[in-house]
């Protein structure tokens, strides 16, 4: 049934069997989480076997002693690896720790306050506010980062193709105190969109009309996560940078937390060689070197892009039936009903809904009541305000098929009682 189309006879009627149901769930005593994308336990199995793959033998190609300090930028057989990942040159990489995140806040923190080597100086030394454009719905960690170091956020729109080129390009024209762009290109987190070859092309060359200093930051965290062998594949930033010759506008981040172990992983950035000398030397001033051994670790167990290519689709077959339930409830369940829309992501961690306007925060609250955790309504916003409380993110890999099918049920019912109650308040 259409809600804009009920009359207000049937809305109470069908209030009344959704405030049943709803109460059912309550007295079922469920305990169900949808909140993060992280691996499942089942997911992170698939990769015991780093655990045992050195067997004692930690030779690699330049006979480094990897037990000891050095290696700042990581061992060249990783590096190669994850080069074709991230789309740049091996000698455009650096090999950090488990954690991609790390590495964007240091990016972030040095351009704030160190500068840039020969390329520049401190953003902060140009005196001033320092602003970021910020494709919504995001990644709240993203978001969190800026407003740790007191970097203003300006919110921009998304579509199918990703970032609203014209919006984005016609903020930098006007505002030159703009001093970078967070992208999530593939999967993005949460909607799932691949970004279109139009649009890298376009976001290669905003460093030609942007103010100095100006960042791409390119946190391709889900480039080899397809739930399908169809899903669309996404065009090489850095060929397209070199094209418009603003490879120094780039910095592009990725990691294995979502393919080998979350807390036991490998980071990467890739840089051009003038970016990545600037940073390798404020990072020197943190670290003395990674955990190399880890690093050998993953080259041993994923080998080469094939070898890579082939553990995830392993991981695909654990998360497509995740993804099926919620993608199945919600096309069964709302459809026709003109309460919500959703993504349809071939890839990723995420499903992007957007409720009626107004009724987010009110869906995540009853789910709660209910037994289910959601992610807080607004984290995909900067400053935590969603100006339209309509958008939530759900990520379904974690419980196992039975729990999500449980949690969707719930969603389902607080999603038609809230807008059913919206409609008759009205």
């Amino acid at each position: 049934m259409q809600i804009a189309h009920a009359s207000t006879e049937s809305l109470r009627e069908w209030e009344a069997q959704l405030t049943a149901e709803f109460q059912s769930y309550k007295n079922a005593g469920l305990n169900l989480d949808l909140t993060r994308g992280k691996p499942s336990g089942e997911q992170l199995s698939l990769s015991d076997a780093i655990n045992e793959i050195l067997a004692g033998d930690l030779s690699n190609e330049t006979d480094t002693d990897l037990r000891n300090y050095g290696g700042l930028d990581g061992i060249p057989e990783c590096k190669r690896l994850f080069a074709p990942v991230l789309g740049v040159n091996q000698d455009e990489v650096l090999i950090g720790g488990n954690s991609s995140l790390t590495l964007m806040y240091f990016a972030v923190l040095f351009a704030l306050h160190q500068g840039f080597g020969e390329l520049g100086d401190s953003w902060a030394s140009e005196g001033g506010p320092v602003k970021f454009l910020c494709p919504v719905p995001g990644y709240d960690r993203h978001f969190s980062v800026c407003e740790h170091l007191g970097i203003e956020m300006i919110p921009v729109g998304m579509d199918d193709n990703g970032p609203l080129m014209d919006e984005v390009e016609a903020l930098l024209k006007a505002d030159a105190s703009i001093k970078g762009i967070w992208c999530v290109p593939r999967f993005s987190n949460p909607s799932g969109i691949v970004y279109s070859d139009e649009v890298v092309t376009r976001i290669a060359k905003l460093g030609q009309i942007a103010g100095k200093n100006f960042r791409v930051f390119w946190d391709n965290a889900y480039a080899v996560h397809n739930l399908d062998d169809n899903a669309p594949a996404l065009a090489c930033l850095m060929t397209a940078c070199r094209a418009a010759g603003t490879e120094n506008s780039v910095y592009l981040f990725g990691s294995t937390s979502k393919i080998t172990y979350a807390g036991a992983g490998v980071a990467f950035a890739g840089m051009s060689p003038a970016n990545l000398k600037a940073f390798k030397h404020h990072l020197g001033m943190t670290q003395i070197g990674p955990d190399k051994i880890n690093q050998l670790r993953h080259v041993r167990l994923l080998k080469d892009s094939n070898g890579l290519a082939a553990h995830m689709r392993q991981h695909a077959n654990v998360l497509k039936p995740r993804f099926d339930i919620v993608l199945n409830s919600l096309q069964e369940n709302l459809a026709d009903t003109g309460m919500m829309q959703w993504t349809v992501p071939q890839g990723g961690y995420f499903v992007s809904v957007d409720t009626l306007p107004g009724l987010a925060k009110k869906v995540v609250a009853m789910a709660a009541e209910a037994g289910v955790k959601l992610t807080p309504a607004g984290a995909t916003y900067p400053y935590g305000k969603d100006p339209q409380d309509c958008n939530i993110r759900i990520a379904p890999s974690v419980p196992t098929l039975d729990e999500i099918a449980k949690a969707m049920d719930v969603f389902v019912c607080c999603v038609k009682l809230a807008s059913v109650q919206q409609k008759l308040a009205a």
